[in-house]
């Protein structure tokens, strides 16, 4: 699991390690002995090494209270697993603050693994209102959002504006594009992360709100994804494969290898996270200069990101539940959330950062990326969230691939989210 980017590779994992434990179900700010203590932070993939320099700052002024930096592997699926393993040993884990992907906080909270949080020790009126959402379940608070992500259409700006053509903003205007403009300048028209992970997950539920369906509602126990805008989210990625404006090879891609794709001079259009951009545009790049990036298209008008980031939670089992709260606190900070930012190149949470005109001239993507994240919706919420994505990405590989119709597609996933809704 990478810090750089919230699904797949793009998301850092955070984790407190803490000695001591106290009675699950109790909230982040009780504890015995106050509750403060040294604390352990592992992390995966911190890529552009800025976490560091953000700990000492905190080290500096909370000497009692010191965090140490630890890794865990990089994988998504083997952080998750090293936390579920953990977290279910009960007495004597060794986690206690984690920075989980965003989907997960449903399942972690579900199982009663993390605490509720008092809402009054966080500035949660000062984020973007939709990541807030990513870290409740059932109405309750359960983590604190840390790094958001949205899902963002980059394109050549170069070739359309040969062309006459402003940026695609429906599914028909960047189809067409993708078909006949694409092929002149010896381009692949259109790519995303359509290998079956969670890339192709996020792929495919941006597709189905795009077109204004739902996969599951009521926290998992309702499975919604047997509709007409399902089809058609799912039918816009099948019939791109069999056109050919999405190439075979697309069917193969993560975040990285389209990213590189499009970096290149591969790719007309391109699905991805801000990260992709911030490469794309560096020195050195054969397309930096040439690329712009607006929101997602969808059948009508703009269409739907999915949320990414990650979220901060306190394991059930701390026993130093307030310098967890105060250290969450810490890294939700104007101060910290600008490093995130300048130093660690992630979209942050506070949303003044996103119209600091300083910030906007060195990260020109933001006003987009603000505009995104606005509109964004977060992954299905399930307490087997797990099996929910592990299905999804099943199903829509086979529509996409042509081995089942998007009809076909949408009464499969129906049928087998609803036995694990069960």
């Amino acid at each position: 699991m990478r810090w750089i980017h919230a699904a797949g590779r793009g998301l850092l994992v955070l984790v407190v390690i803490l000695t001591g434990y106290a009675a699950s179900g109790a909230r982040a700010d009780e504890g015995p002995a106050g509750g403060r203590g040294p604390l352990t932070l592992a992390t995966a993939g911190d890529l552009t090494g800025y976490l560091g320099s953000v700990l000492e700052g905190w080290n500096r002024t909370h000497p009692d209270e010191k965090v140490t930096l630890v890794e865990l592997p990089d994988s998504a699926d083997e952080t998750h697993a090293q936390m579920t393993t953990d977290l279910r040993g009960g007495e004597r884990g060794r986690f206690d603050i984690l920075n989980i992907d965003v989907s997960w906080t449903s399942e972690f909270a579900a199982h009663g693994w993390i605490r509720p949080l008092a809402r009054d020790r966080f500035p949660l009126d000062t984020f973007l209102p939709p990541v807030v959402d990513t870290a409740t379940y059932d109405g309750q608070l359960y983590a604190v959002p840390y790094v958001t992500n949205a899902g963002l259409l980059l394109y050549r700006k170069d070739i359309l504006a040969k062309e006459g053509l402003d940026p695609p903003r429906t599914w028909a205007e960047l189809e067409r594009a993708a078909k006949t403009v694409a092929p002149e300048y010896g381009l692949d028209g259109y790519a995303g992360q359509f290998l079956p992970y969670e890339g192709l997950t996020v792929n495919a539920a941006e597709a189905v709100y795009s077109a204004g369906g739902s996969i599951l509602g009521d926290e998992g126990e309702r499975v919604t994804v047997n509709s007409m805008a399902a089809r058609d989210g799912i039918d816009f990625l099948a019939r791109g494969v069999r056109e050919g404006w999405i190439p075979k090879q697309a069917l193969t891609y993560k975040e990285e290898e389209s990213k590189q794709a499009f970096q290149d001079g591969r790719l007309l259009f391109l699905r991805n996270w801000p990260y992709a951009y911030v490469g794309a545009s560096a020195k050195g790049s054969p397309v930096a200069g040439k690329i712009g990036a607006v929101p997602l298209p969808g059948p009508d008008g703009p269409g739907t990101s999915v949320l990414g980031g990650s979220n901060l939670a306190v394991s059930a089992h701390t026993e130093h539940p307030d310098s967890a709260a105060r250290l969450l606190a810490y890294l939700t900070s104007e101060r910290v959330q600008r490093q995130v930012l300048t130093r660690g190149a992630l979209p942050p949470v506070r949303a003044d950062l996103y119209e600091d005109p300083e910030l906007i001239r060195e990260f020109p993507y933001l006003p987009t990326l603000r505009e995104s994240v606005l509109t964004a919706a977060p992954r299905p919420k399930s307490p087997r969230y797990d099996q929910v994505s592990l299905v999804v990405q099943a199903v829509v590989r086979d529509a996409m691939t042509g081995r089942e119709t998007p009809e076909a597609a949408v009464r499969r996933l129906a049928r087998e989210l609803d036995a694990i809704a069960r």
